[in-house]
């Protein structure tokens, strides 16, 4: 077949990579609006788990990967100054730049062909005998929205957030809390390197409305936020791209969803079908299972269409419930304050249950030690008991 790929994003080439070493015979072409080594955002993050998804579909770019990786096992939440340090799964970030350049290197070598500098915005613009389009093109993507058979939904959250970097070194994955007179404001901080860390800023809208971020200059605002967050920084700066032709912007995440993720001989991958909010940490590893999960079914289908029907049946499945979980999260730091009371240790055990759908339904303290005894023994649950009864009696009418 021959096979445009549109968007050098981890689907996108992952998907080119994969194709390309298992059946060597098509012709498959990468074509990414930006010049090499220019991308939004700073690092990502992803889980051992895709670790070793990558090294069973191609070890080679899979050590590549994890030799650029950083990583750490621990959590801190901060709150108010209060740290509270738990033991997380093994994570790792690296820079997005940086895993984009592993992945377009390995593609190309396979035989791959990556156009830089070719941006394309309608199917007009590719190959009339392309077999096979796949879609990688972004949350924005133009090939999705010029799809007639493709139904979309965009859900645009409530809180501001913006996209940094730090030269501060995060060995741990921490997340500060700060009230200002205005509201309180809070970062997700990971190393993605040895040098540096991603540093996401999140605020509701009226806390960033009242800070004056909606009309201030890019230089004064990361100035303001590294006020903020001068403890945390410990006198390191905040960075706006890795590459000087855009800044960074403030955004409001948007949901992507899809009834059908494929029209003809188009296919989504990646953001272009689906996306899910930052705090769960996902995207990259929806993107790359995105990748694998259409390889196999090119190979295992005979006609194009019934492979694309199980592609899309496969990862709608996954995706659905990995956005359910990215709703209830987002929706848990859209109403920080109604948590921001808690002893530290509670809410930082709450935050953890954030994709819970029950949480937002019942009081904070209760739902605590709701949690808390279930892990305790009968005994314990006995002597619980009253303590739930005085806490409920309290705080139900505030909640309501």
């Amino acid at each position: 077949m021959k096979i445009a790929c549109v968007g050098g994003g981890p689907a996108g080439l992952y998907f080119a990579l994969l194709l390309k070493l298992r059946q060597p015979e098509h012709d498959i072409t990468v074509f990414e609006r930006s010049s090499p080594g220019v991308t939004r955002g700073w690092g990502v993050v992803f889980w051992a788990d895709l670790l070793e998804r990558l090294h069973r579909s191609d070890p080679v770019s899979a050590r590549e990967v994890e030799r650029a990786s950083f990583s750490w096992v621990d959590q801190v939440v901060d709150i108010g100054g209060r740290q509270v340090l738990t033991r997380a799964a093994i994570g790792y970030g690296i820079m997005r730049w940086r895993l984009l350049d592993v992945l377009a290197a390995r593609a190309m070598g396979a035989g791959v062909r990556v156009e830089y500098d070719h941006e394309v915005t309608s199917r007009s613009q590719l190959p009339a005998e392309a077999d096979l389009i796949v879609a990688c093109d972004g949350v924005n993507s133009r090939l999705r929205e010029s799809s007639q058979g493709i139904r979309t939904e965009v859900h645009v959250g409530a809180n501001k957030y913006i996209w940094l970097g730090t030269d501060k070194v995060f060995d741990s994955f921490t997340f500060p809390f700060v009230q200002t007179e205005k509201g309180w404001v809070w970062a997700h901080a990971y190393g993605v390197d040895a040098g540096s860390s991603t540093f996401i800023v999140e605020c509701s809208a009226e806390t960033w409305s009242g800070l004056g971020f909606a009309t201030m200059s890019h230089h004064d605002c990361l100035s303001n936020l590294e006020s903020i967050f001068r403890r945390q920084l410990e006198g390191h700066r905040l960075i706006g791209q890795t590459s000087e032709k855009v800044n960074a912007e403030w955004l409001n995440f948007r949901t992507v969803t899809n009834d059908r993720w494929h029209d003809g001989n188009i296919v989504l991958a990646g953001d272009a079908a689906h996306t899910t909010h930052f705090t769960i940490g996902s995207g990259t590893k929806l993107a790359i299972e995105d990748a694998i999960s259409l390889v196999e079914n090119l190979q295992r289908q005979d006609e194009l269409s019934q492979a694309l029907d199980a592609y899309e049946k496969e990862r709608q499945a996954v995706t659905a419930y990995a956005q359910t979980a990215a709703r209830s999260s987002a929706q848990w730091y859209e109403n920080v304050a109604r948590y921001a009371d808690l002893e530290p240790r509670q809410f930082s055990a709450l935050m953890s249950r954030r994709s819970s759908p029950l949480l937002p339904q019942v009081p904070p303290q209760v739902y605590y030690w709701l949690c808390e005894a279930s892990r305790a023994g009968a005994g314990a649950r006995r002597r619980v008991r009253p303590k739930l009864r005085k806490i409920y009696t309290t705080v139900r009418g505030r909640y309501q």
